[in-house]
């Protein structure tokens, strides 16, 4: 009967990095291991074909012979055939595959046989880190956002709480989302970095939100009430007073985000910027030239006196 593939076995892409193999080895490994399916004869056979696997996949070495020349590269036979199937865990040779058996089996004997000579002591998994881009609006009013992440050849999603006001490299943590903790120990914490995707209208200032609006020439020299938008409010209506520069800001107070400390909300400031049309018709041309006769003084004329 023809051996399995050994990426089959591990149930991996051969473009799997060491990484993915070593993870999805030790999820095989206690899954399958012969103490904890006792009432499962075939557990010891299967055992030893994921761990079979792994001792030539699991050394990089090995893995390259094995991917130019399959299992003719150990001469067809048994790697493990005269001698211990556990050896090179814990402490033992083993090439590139040194495991502890308490970090492996992940404490599931109770402190039992199962555990390396001595005893073994819980410790907390590892963190994992992660990044999410998230919408402008979400940052700013808080949400939900999925998270996708890839745990060798599985993908598994997960809800991360927003809190409204975070602001961009800041960090979410997950208590208990990491990797799981050896020997029955606490799991880490999944920590997610933010980022926050650009708005096509505003942008941020602390907790502050700016928006540019354009004005005509005439708007700025006579006044005008406009609508603006705000981000989470609808529209707002400003009054523009008469003689107003380009650049001057209006604000709109508590339109802004929302301050996690302290449940305050900052305010939005309204830019304006006078646009001047780049095509006039002749009655267009004719008003401003009009205008510049009867109002001949330029804004430079006192400034560098």
């Amino acid at each position: 009967m023809s051996k399995r593939d050994y990426y089959d076995v591990l149930g991996v892409p051969r473009s799997a990095s060491q990484e993915d193999l070593r993870k999805a080895y030790k999820k095989l490994a206690r899954k399958h291991h012969p103490d904890s399916n006792q009432q499962d004869p075939a557990a010891a056979k299967k055992f030893a074909e994921i761990t079979e696997a792994w001792e030539v996949l699991g050394d990089e070495q090995k893995r390259r012979q094995y991917d130019q020349f399959g299992h003719a590269s150990s001469g067809g036979g048994n790697p493990f055939q005269g001698r211990n199937p556990f050896q090179g865990f814990g402490g033992g040779a083993g090439g590139g595959m040194q495991f502890d058996m308490e970090d492996l089996l992940g404490g599931m004997f109770g402190g039992g046989g199962g555990q390396r000579r001595g005893g073994g002591r819980a410790r907390r998994g590892d963190d994992v880190r992660a990044e999410i881009t998230i919408p402008f609006a979400v940052a700013a009013e808080g949400g939900e956002h999925t998270l996708t992440l890839q745990n060798g050849s599985q993908t598994e999603r997960i809800a991360v709480k927003v809190p409204a006001g975070i602001d961009h490299g800041q960090t979410i943590r997950l208590a208990g989302q990491g990797n799981p903790g050896p020997a029955g120990g606490a799991a880490g914490d999944l920590l997610v970095t933010v980022s926050i995707a650009p708005h096509p209208w505003f942008r941020r200032e602390s907790f502050n939100l700016v928006l540019d609006v354009p004005l005509t020439p005439s708007e700025a020299a006579l006044g005008t009430r406009i609508e603006v938008p705000t981000l989470s409010e609808g529209t707002g209506v400003l009054s523009v007073p008469p003689g107003t520069s380009s650049g001057a800001r209006l604000r709109l107070r508590g339109k802004g985000i929302r301050n996690p400390k302290t449940g305050e909300r900052g305010d939005q400031f309204v830019v304006l910027k006078i646009v001047v049309p780049k095509d006039l018709s002749e009655a267009a041309r004719a008003a401003y030239e009009r205008l510049q006769e009867i109002c001949p003084e330029s804004p430079r004329q006192q400034l560098w006196r």
